[in-house]
């Protein structure tokens, strides 16, 4: 929303005038002079107090006709994880088996308070659950190699076989005996220039691309789970990897088709609607009846509207690149009001 409190906005703007980073994502500052809007942080010259106005999100900005910043890139870097934050999941990447204390944080210079603070408002979940994931993760990579489940729960620094037990049926859903031919859906997280996004991949494929702020993501969540008979636990793939790569290079205009795997569990007809979805060159629209007409069925107009909001990789699979009959954007991404899709 606008922020409209005088004292509000004059700590802001004296926090825009230090660079303050802890007020990153806090607000988003629109310079009526230029018709930009930035973060906290941005290095470019400082407007006067009387010639801004302040949003706590940047849609809001968006909204009110504000061109992100090219040199702050606010709808990216406001979301992108501080340096302490990249820092302390790195070393839960290095050291998947460790639990990570607070004591370690502090030894390594980062805040417990600052990272605990940014999983919750970015994942949903506590650092600490995001640590037994990775864990548990680390041990059903183990298992489905071949190592003992005893070797395996103390290797990941489980004191109990019953301890590691619980939590491994927690998030896998399934006994350590009982998953080996079982599959999980992991997923991670990864910034654009239109805001976070979560990723969400098995062993064959990319699965789910969606916007954090999507609704009716929680849905998705639990349509996908049982969809795969998977449960979804944070960690990374290979495909993971390939995706976060491709992105960043379609974003830098590197890129213009994606070559990571897929994985689209659906209906036969929703995958046939969503094959032609990726046929759409980049720079070109389409519309539902085009569609339609291009898989043989011109009377299922709504058929393949509805096919079309079923589609959980967003960008990849490109259902932004449809358009209504009247020539507009239509749906989620047009209240994106993005032309770099």
């Amino acid at each position: 929303m606008l922020v409209t409190d005088k004292k509000q906005m004059k700590t802001y703007y004296q926090a825009l005038i230090d660079r303050e980073p802890s007020y990153v994502g806090i607000f988003y500052v629109g310079v009526k002079t230029t018709s930009i809007f930035c973060i906290s942080t941005c290095r470019a010259r400082k407007p006067k107090f009387e010639n801004v106005e302040f949003y706590t999100t940047f849609k809001e900005a968006l909204d009110s006709g504000y061109r992100p910043c090219k040199i702050c890139k606010p709808t990216e870097n406001a979301n992108e994880a501080p340096v302490q934050v990249k820092a302390a999941i790195k070393m839960v990447k290095e050291t998947p088996k460790e639990k990570i204390t607070d004591y370690q944080l502090k030894q390594n210079g980062i805040s417990p308070e600052l990272v605990r603070r940014w999983f919750k408002n970015n994942y949903g979940m506590t650092f600490q659950a995001f640590q037994r994931m990775y864990r548990i993760n680390h041990a059903f990579q183990e298992l489905k190699g071949g190592k003992k489940t005893t070797d395996t729960a103390f290797d990941a620094g489980y004191e109990s076989l019953s301890g590691f037990g619980y939590t491994y049926k927690k998030f896998v859903g399934k006994s350590p005996k009982k998953s080996i031919d079982n599959n999980i859906i992991l997923i991670s997280r990864l910034t654009t220039p239109l805001g976070p996004m979560f990723i969400c991949a098995t062993d064959k494929g990319v699965c789910l691309l969606e916007f954090v702020d999507r609704r009716m993501l929680e849905t998705e969540f639990k349509d996908l789970q049982k969809l795969l008979s998977a449960k979804i636990i944070a960690g990374d793939n290979q495909h993971i990897k390939q995706a976060k790569k491709e992105m960043a290079e379609y974003f830098d205009g590197q890129r213009k088709t994606f070559d990571v795997k897929l994985q689209t569990p659906g209906t036969g007809f929703q995958n046939l609607v969503w094959e032609y979805l990726k046929e759409i060159p980049y720079g070109k629209t389409s519309t539902y009846q085009q569609q339609a007409e291009k898989i043989k069925k011109p009377k299922a107009i709504r058929a393949v509207a509805s096919a079309n909001g079923f589609n959980r990789i967003s960008i990849i699979i490109p259902c932004h690149r449809v358009i209504g009959g009247n020539g507009n954007l239509t749906g989620y991404y047009a209240s994106r009001q993005s032309r770099r899709l």
